[in-house]
């Protein structure tokens, strides 16, 4: 089954570009609080020294990282030995190590995968996922989250998040530092100058995030779970019902920075922030998945139409 899943260094330069952008970033960032306080080149060597922290903290870290930020808890087969069934058969498929399995309390089914690699990646699953999907369409979605550790999605996904987390809060910080360590008279220059920043980096830290995994990763991974698991139907079905358990379930609590992350966006319709979303459109991806099933010649379940799919769901997506 190793042969479905290409090699290549793709993952090893988007983590260099992860990188290089956090590191000129905070460079700039650097550079323009050192013309602001003086001694612009100290503040872009500060600038340098930090992104060098941050790239190793959030390479070695950004996975117990995202699960404590979504309150993932790993969990032993005795509590749930279906999940660690499916996880064994689909990684034995696929010639990997079997992840880890965490659970999310959570009554919003939706899933994501986190770590560096395949050897030490992590699947986690909302309860909600468990009640809500059948054991064919936990599979698909399941063999979905495998298809991005394979490609080190994962590792990229979770560096994002980590990263741009970390941009904000040093905007932050540094809009204070701005604010308090001047004179007064210096000050009133201070408004113009803080939003300038926040302007610059908020859409830069989001781009991070779109640059971690694109939508054509998602369609990447819809692709090779399906054939990984023989599942194209049970997945597409998977989404719908995924989607639309988001509007009529309590919303997840969600960092907008970790949205990528989920198979599925878990913020609302409604919500403004669904404008920065990585993922396509749960229509697009379903339509997709049931083409491959013509090609595959597979209808593994009886499909639910394309109509159920709540409106309000796809009314930001791009």
């Amino acid at each position: 089954m190793k042969g479905i899943w290409p090699e290549g260094g793709e993952g090893v330069l988007r983590e260099a570009l992860l990188m290089g952008v956090l590191t000129a970033l905070l460079m700039a960032m650097g550079l323009g609080l050192g013309y602001y306080f003086g001694n612009p080149a100290q503040w872009m060597l500060g600038g340098l020294i930090m992104s060098a922290f941050i790239n190793i903290f959030a390479y070695a870290f950004s996975d117990k990282i995202v699960l404590s930020m979504t309150g993932a808890k790993l969990v032993p087969e005795s509590e749930v030995p279906m999940l660690h069934r499916i996880a064994e058969h689909l990684s034995l498929k696929a010639g990997i190590p079997k992840p880890k399995v965490a659970i999310i309390p959570a009554p919003t089914p939706n899933a994501f995968a986190t770590g560096r690699g395949p050897k030490n990646a992590t699947i986690a699953v909302t309860e909600g996922l468990m009640t809500v999907l059948n054991e064919r369409e936990i599979e698909a979605v399941l063999g979905h989250e495998l298809a991005h550790v394979l490609h080190k999605d994962t590792l990229v996904s979770a560096m994002a998040a980590t990263i741009a987390g970390a941009i904000s809060y040093l905007a932050y910080l540094g809009r204070w530092g701005i604010f308090f360590g001047r004179s007064r008279e210096d000050r009133e220059s201070v408004p113009l100058f803080a939003v300038m920043l926040s302007l610059i980096l908020i859409p830069i830290a989001a781009a991070l995030i779109r640059l971690a995994i694109s939508r054509e990763r998602e369609y990447k991974a819809d692709e090779e779970g399906a054939k990984l698991t023989g599942r194209p139907i049970a997945l597409s079905n998977a989404l719908i019902k995924i989607r639309n358990a988001v509007l009529h379930h309590p919303p997840l609590t969600v960092n907008p920075g970790t949205t990528h992350l989920w198979i599925v966006n878990p913020l609302r319709g409604e919500s403004l922030l669904e404008l920065l979303s990585t993922h396509p459109s749960v229509e697009k991806r379903v339509s997709r998945l049931r083409e491959l099933a013509n090609e595959m010649g597979i209808w593994d379940e009886r499909p639910i139409p394309l109509e159920s799919i709540d409106s309000r769901s796809l009314m930001f997506f791009w």
